[in-house]
């Protein structure tokens, strides 16, 4: 496909099903993480250790939330292009709560009516309720689910987006914008101001930054300034993510994160090679339907992943090798995931479609004969 060709997809169906899949490596990358690197008190025992020749692709697994931030900076671009704010706000909430609700409450039920404690929070009933509203750590609360931290960056990025849906979205306009935000991110980066890691998000800028500029690049094509927009984030975003991966190996010792410096920059740039052959029009011939079934599993496979590995890892780690109950607990997750997008997900989704399309539809016409006034009271509720 050119690029001519992807920026008409990007205008017409709104779905590129390259970035579907980009969204499942991501999430599996997150997964691979936490099962083979993060979890030990899952397995009562060092997952780099039962994992010895998968271990450093897993560890860079961390960085999966990076690619999400991304593939979010060019999605949430693309899908207010156009549009006002409450229709903004609405598809957002239709996208990011009914999985959340149901994970929120499946996390309560684990940890309240069942013997597992690996990763427990240790909320209180109250505190639960604090997470439906995915604001608990505006409020001082402990997510219920360690991966809820990268929604809360994420509502930070759609009320700083918000600001363009209101005065127009247009090319220059989002030049701007995005020039301010990485600007600011350089100038306050390693600082340790909360009020600037609330709004400025210095960490995490560049990715959604790169992202937007990509989506860009499909609608406006590859002009000189968004190449250079990208390869500045790229820098910062390197800079980052080894600075995060760097956090972790000095928290938990390299022996538990073997993960090389030279490889954290490898991905990064990786991750921004891929945007911009999705930018490019490089990747359009991935067309399989699929993709986008992976693509809609991968939210609820983020969000119930974790859970998974808590109720069936301590359940089969004694009787198991480690790669079969790796293997078991990943199908569990993914066919939970693909149940929870299937019958609460899809239908939540659909309706709001269905309602919104009968809203925006037009009045019948006037049956023949019918005076233009009698016409218009019968239109009305």
């Amino acid at each position: 496909m050119t690029g001519a060709g992807s920026r008409e997809a990007a205008r017409g169906s709104g779905r590129l099903a390259e970035l579907d899949l980009l969204r499942f490596v991501a999430a599996m990358a997150v997964l691979a993480f936490h099962y083979f690197i993060a979890f030990a008190s899952v397995w009562g025992d060092r997952p780099a250790d039962l994992f010895p020749a998968i271990a450093t692709p897993s560890g860079l697994g961390i960085l999966g939330v990076e690619l999400f931030f991304m593939i979010s900076g060019f999605v949430i671009l693309m899908s207010i292009w156009g549009r006002g704010l409450g229709a903004f706000a609405l598809s957002r909430l239709v996208r990011l709560f009914p999985a959340y609700w149901v994970s929120v409450g499946v996390t309560a039920a684990v940890y309240g009516l069942t013997a597992a404690t690996a990763l427990d929070p240790k909320l209180s009933p109250g505190e639960y309720g604090v997470n439906l509203t995915m604001l608990q750590r505006a409020f001082g609360v402990y997510d219920a689910n360690g991966v809820y931290w990268s929604l809360w960056v994420e509502l930070r990025f759609y009320l700083l987006i918000s600001v363009l849906v209101i005065v127009g979205v247009t090319l220059n306009r989002c030049l701007v914008f995005m020039g301010v935000w990485l600007l600011a991110a350089g100038f306050f980066a390693g600082s340790d101001d909360k009020w600037v890691e609330l709004l400025v998000m210095p960490k995490y800028a560049a990715y959604f930054v790169g992202g937007m500029a990509f989506f860009l690049m499909t609608k406006h094509g590859p002009k000189l300034v968004l190449w250079c927009l990208a390869g500045i984030s790229a820098g910062l975003a390197v800079n980052s993510a080894l600075d995060r991966v760097a956090g972790r190996i000095e928290k938990v010792g390299y022996a538990a994160m073997p993960v090389p410096e030279w490889a954290v920059a490898a991905t990064v740039i990786g991750f921004y090679v891929l945007m911009a052959m999705v930018a490019l029009g490089w990747l359009g011939w991935m067309r399989w339907r699929g993709l986008v079934v992976l693509g809609a599993l991968t939210y609820p496979l983020y969000l119930f992943h974790t859970t998974a590995a808590v109720v069936i890892i301590p359940a089969l780690r004694d009787s198991l090798p480690p790669w079969l109950t790796a293997v078991v607990t990943i199908l569990a997750a993914m066919i939970f995931s693909y149940g929870v997008y299937r019958f609460i997900e899809r239908p939540v989704q659909d309706f709001v479609k269905v309602r919104r399309r009968r809203k925006a539809a037009p009045p019948p016409p006037a049956p023949s004969g019918t005076s233009f006034a009698a016409g218009e009271k019968a239109s009305l509720p």
